[in-house]
This record gives structure tokens, sequence and C-alpha cells, in this order.
């Protein structure tokens, strides 16, 4: 029977601000609007904590965000599948992925603090 512990390591970024010009309605692409993007990956811990290789770059991870923040989208759907996407190609070794993103203040009726766009990603399981 083996000692070994099993540990499932998570990485984040959360609230990361970006100016883009995301929107359905043309006015959108032409004023812009703040938004929050978050970020949340997990993966089995190999042991080795300090081997950037062992682990998800959160560096990469915002790179990530400000170029796809930057290709401006009608839909937020495209823009969290798109990052969520290059997530998972650059870590295929991630056992879930998720990212969102909140836009501040939307241009609509009332007073509205952010709307909100989420997608998760669970591995397959490997087959033995």
């Amino acid at each position: 029977m083996s000692s070994a512990n099993s540990y499932i390591q998570t990485v984040a970024l959360r609230d990361v601000k970006c100016f883009a010009l995301h929107g359905w309605y043309p006015e959108e692409h032409l004023t812009g609007i703040y938004f929050l993007v978050d970020v949340v990956v997990t993966f089995v811990h190999t042991g080795d904590t300090e081997n950037l290789n062992h682990t998800v770059n959160y560096e990469v991870i915002n790179t990530i965000i400000l170029e796809e923040m930057q290709n401006t989208q009608k839909m937020l759907e495209t823009v969290v599948k798109r990052i969520l996407d290059r997530v998972i190609a650059h870590y295929p070794f991630v056992l879930t992925a998720q990212a969102g993103i909140r836009k501040m203040n939307p241009p609509m009726p009332g007073e509205v603090g952010h709307s909100f766009v989420q997608l998760s990603y669970t591995a397959p399981e490997k087959q033995a």
C-alpha cells in the first residue's frame, strides 16, 4: 500500500480588469466597457512545488485573457470559449477549467451591476 498522497491543485486568476469592445450592439463596439474575467483550473499536483513546468502559470493565463479580450466579439460566450479552449490547449493535463466574464454596468434600463457568462470544462476520464 502506497503512502503517497494525491493532491488536486487549483490555480486561478480573479477579477482581471479589461476594457474591451464586446457586445451585440454596434454602439458597444465603439464605446467599449469594462469587464472582469475569472479563470480557474484544477490538476493533479506533482509534488514538485518549485518547478514552473509542473504547474499552470497564471502569467500565461493572464496573457490569454488579455489577448482574447482585445479580439472583439458580439457574444461573451464566444470570448469565454476561446479563453477556455486556449487554456486547455496550453495545459492538456488540467482536470477542470472554468472561465467567466462579467460585463460591468451593462447598457440596459435599470441599475445592473454586471451581466455574467461562464463556461466549465471537465477532462474526459482516461481509459486504462
